[in-house]
């Protein structure tokens, strides 16, 4: 069974919010989206507005699903980690920082995208241009090195 998660992208005056994942968090030094594993009985809306809060103190509303993203480790089949990408068409609140990381609104034509995951650069420009996608990526185990990628948009 994949671990099932969330990111969701929040948008104010042209620039996204990504937060830096703190020391000893999963994606360390990485700038992401807030977002998060899914708990049992929690759809995937419910974990999104729910991390987001955690992560950033802001509650997110008018959610959309915009993307889902396979990832899987080499030789593998089925698919590590499902990761449903949401847009925030609106939010509430003030950022804060927390334990999970660093937060930094980012002009979204300069995303460092040397400190992120290595398969951002494929689907984010599609995620920015308002495109529904869905994309496979495969990994060496631990999500050391990507080795593929197919990425599709949907309609």
């Amino acid at each position: 069974m994949p671990i099932i998660a969330t990111l969701c992208m929040i948008c104010k005056n042209g620039k996204i919010l990504l937060q830096k994942k703190a020391k000893g968090k999963f994606g360390e030094g990485k700038w992401n989206m807030p977002g998060g594993k899914v708990r049992n009985g929690e759809t995937c809306i419910e974990a999104a507005k729910r991390e987001v809060l955690e992560e950033t103190g802001l509650k997110v509303k008018k959610l959309c699903e915009v993307g889902k993203i396979n990832f899987f480790f080499e030789n593998s089949n089925e698919p590590a980690w499902v990761v449903h990408v949401f847009s925030a068409k609106s939010f509430s609140g003030l950022e804060r920082p927390n334990e999970e990381g660093e937060l930094k609104w980012f002009d979204t034509k300069e995303l460092p995208f040397n400190e992120m995951w290595p398969d951002d650069k494929h689907w984010y420009p599609l995620l920015l241009a308002g495109k529904n996608f869905e994309g496979n990526f495969f990994f060496t185990h631990g999500f050391e090195k990507l080795l593929n990628y197919r990425i599709e948009e949907k309609a």
